[in-house]
């Protein structure tokens, strides 16, 4: 597959103009390779998940994260600087489907919804229609109904089965059965206040701070920056391996930054 065939498939996924003003999606480190047989979906663009990649023999990385938001000059030797040795040695491009990918409910960042079943479904933040005209709504974070109404250990009980709560944190009122949950992948804690305007019983996210968490108007379930987005990014290795003929496609676990401290 020819690399610019390839990046329009993502895009038609992931569409770059949908992309927040502040946020760097799309070419991250240019190739001159035009030939892809073989590409890797990873979260974080490390040197670790890179070079996972390219022992796979991955001809093109594609990352949720983008390798820098303050893209800098490879002036000192550190991670920034390794990647970039380790992809422009290889000749291999990478590319950042961050919030192009995060503002889609009907692509991979609507996994939890679907694994929930969640019915009438509306985006929180949706994107301004004049950068799409794409139908329905894109837009960040999801809010819908559960086909019945669960108690929090339930709905717990369903994530620990794709994620890993090792470093969860429930806030908020003590929640009771819930009816109506709403979610945003990565750092969402700020669209808590559209959780609660939209009815959520149940807000789940990541990145919660202690001020939000001491005034939620609402249960607020932290399961880490990390957890919703691996997920996602799995799901969106998944549908490339069905959408794109001739490519092997691989997926780069990783694991969280962030561990649960081991009490003796």
């Amino acid at each position: 597959m020819q690399l610019a065939e390839l990046i329009k498939s993502i895009e038609e996924i992931a569409p770059l103009q949908t992309a927040a003003s502040w946020d760097i999606s799309g070419p991250q480190v240019a190739a001159l390779r035009q030939d892809i047989s073989s590409i890797a979906v990873c979260l974080d663009p490390t040197p670790e998940s890179v070079r996972q990649a390219l022992d796979l023999g991955a001809q093109f990385v594609l990352s949720h994260h983008p390798l820098s938001l303050k893209p800098a000059l490879p002036s000192q030797l550190d991670t920034y600087h390794e990647v970039l040795r380790l992809l422009i040695r290889a000749d291999v491009p990478l590319y950042a489907a961050h919030t192009s990918l995060d503002v889609n409910p009907q692509g991979p960042a609507g996994w939890l919804a679907a694994d929930l079943g969640l019915a009438n479904t509306t985006v929180l933040e949706p994107v301004s229609q004049q950068q799409t005209d794409r139908k329905p709504m894109l837009g960040y974070g999801l809010v819908g109904d559960l086909p019945q109404a669960l108690a929090i250990s339930d709905i717990i009980h369903v994530l620990e089965s794709v994620l890993d709560l090792s470093t969860a944190t429930l806030s908020g009122p003590p929640p009771g059965k819930i009816h109506r949950l709403a979610y945003c992948t990565g750092s969402g804690s700020s669209l808590l206040s559209a959780a609660h305007k939209a009815g959520a019983q149940l807000f789940i996210t990541g990145d919660v701070k202690y001020h939000t968490a001491l005034e939620a108007e609402i249960p607020l379930l932290d399961v880490g920056h990390h957890s919703l987005e691996e997920e996602m990014m799995r799901r969106m290795c998944r549908l490339l391996q069905q959408q794109l003929q001739g490519v092997a496609v691989h997926f780069v676990p990783s694991a969280s930054p962030f561990r649960a401290v081991a009490l003796s």
